[in-house]
């Protein structure tokens, strides 16, 4: 299958950039999805934004975003001054720092993408990126906006590839809960049988184990339905979009990158 990139920009290290594309690396294309009907005429029923008072449709010109200060009391933010606060670039993962490889608890993890370089002026610079992150068993941290938000990301080399996980800022992250007590001693008998048990169901991992059975059989009664029906138009493929990207000397972009870090002051 033809891959998908979702997005195009820059990944940036200090003066090495390198034209970079993103791909989602999980997909729910193939989730069941339905469309709200009106039953009578089987026309798709449309969802519109209504004043929840007066009850009459609101234009998007009219729409505003508003934080609660009080019962019917907002502080209403325009679109332009939530811009001001972000990214100065919606199109460069600028790497920020560097933690050790596994530093890094799993439940702060979000989504995978591929990172990959989008032109052959870009694959140099990718991959002394990527290298350099592998010499040194590190990962980056960057931020992107990525599904209409900013995001932290973290940057780890995979193979050939580098992969790009959003990340759970820290408010989204809950502390563990309340367990039982883990010091508790275990029969000794009741472990060797449930350890013969584990072993005894251990096999190698495959992507069947992890199959939906509640969308096949659903699939399969949408397929009994649909007999009758004209399959539906084919949709048209968007052009792809042309990347661009400057030539860069890798080694004097570190030889400066090197010489402009010196006279930063450590954290």
């Amino acid at each position: 299958m033809a891959r998908q990139t979702y997005w195009k920009g820059y990944l940036k290290l200090s003066l090495v950039t390198a034209s970079v594309s993103l791909t989602p690396a999980t997909t729910d294309t193939n989730q069941l999805r339905f469309h709200v009907l009106n039953r009578k005429t089987r026309n798709r029923v449309e969802s519109r934004y209504v004043d929840s008072v007066t009850h009459k449709p609101i234009s998007d010109k009219d729409q505003a975003k508003g934080y609660p200060r009080g019962e019917d009391d907002y502080v209403i933010l325009e679109d332009d001054e939530i811009s001001e606060v972000g990214l100065e670039s919606t199109r460069t993962i600028d790497i920020s720092s560097f933690v050790p490889r596994g530093s890094i608890d799993w439940i702060w993890y979000d989504k995978p993408h591929f990172l990959a370089p989008e032109d052959k002026v870009g694959v140099e610079a990718f991959c002394v990126i990527r290298e350099a992150m592998k010499a040194n068993d590190v990962v980056g941290i960057a931020r992107l906006v990525l599904y209409r938000r900013e995001r932290a990301v973290l940057l780890e080399p995979q193979g050939k590839g580098i992969v790009l996980w959003t990340l759970h800022f820290g408010d989204e992250v809950r502390e563990p809960a309340g367990t039982v007590d883990l010091a508790s001693k275990t029969d000794h008998k009741v472990l060797a049988l449930m350890s013969k048990l584990v072993k005894d169901r251990t096999e190698e991992w495959k992507p069947s184990m992890v199959t939906d059975p509640v969308q096949k059989r659903i699939r399969a009664m949408i397929r009994a339905k649909q007999k009758s029906l004209p399959k539906p138009v084919a949709a048209t493929k968007r052009p792809p979009v042309k990347s661009t990207g400057n030539v860069v000397n890798i080694m004097d972009a570190l030889k400066k990158s090197i010489a402009k870090d010196g006279g930063r002051p450590k954290h």
